[in-house]
């Protein structure tokens, strides 16, 4: 098993058809921060990092994650999903709610994977990666969440919940640029 120290890139809902209420409202900043995400994937994947997709199911029930993809492919926005879909040696957890942490199996496969800090990327800033990063930290992780690489819905919202992240959970929130998966180590830890 790897030290504690280890460092996951959790991709959160980023494999979506986007046919929900929300969508037109989410659309522009998905496409704004899709390069950057194609970016820091090809960078943690490069340096051997954990890849962990998060991703609501949709309500089926039935669904496991080649379906989920599979649905996600063949949606009106493929062209969003299919840059940042998941690679072979990606791991995915399907989850029900908001948090990525909810009732999963996360934090039992970050322990096991030895992870002690968490990159949070994907979409929504103001809801699912914003209860994913309190989560995070009330489990003791530490939390970096590159702003360039989340998406949302109402940007004064995401503001305030990127600004709560700093506050409340300790996160550090910088440009997907300044973050080095070679170097990088958990925030607090020496």
């Amino acid at each position: 098993m790897s030290t504690p120290d280890r460092t996951a890139l959790i991709v959160i809902d980023m494999i979506n058809t986007y046919e929900h209420e929300d969508a037109d409202a989410l659309l522009p900043s998905v496409r704004e921060a899709l390069p950057v995400l194609v970016d820091l994937l090809a960078r943690a994947r490069e340096r051997e990092v954990p890849v962990i997709y998060v991703n609501d199911n949709f309500g089926e029930w039935r669904s496991h994650h080649g379906e989920i993809v599979e649905t996600a492919l063949a949606g009106p926005h493929a062209e969003l999903v299919e840059p940042v879909a998941p690679d072979d040696t990606s791991l995915f957890v399907v989850k029900a709610r908001h948090s990525a942490f909810y009732e999963t199996p996360l934090a039992y496969l970050l322990g096991q994977l030895g992870v002690g800090h968490v990159v949070l990327c994907g979409q929504v800033t103001e809801q699912c990666v914003l209860y994913s990063a309190l989560d995070a930290h009330i489990r003791h992780l530490d939390v970096t969440v590159p702003t360039d690489a989340v998406a949302h819905i109402h940007e004064d919202l995401a503001e305030a919940a990127l600004e709560m992240m700093r506050r409340n959970m300790r996160a550090r929130t910088v440009p997907a640029k300044e973050i080095d998966f070679e170097r990088l180590r958990p925030p607090g830890r020496t």
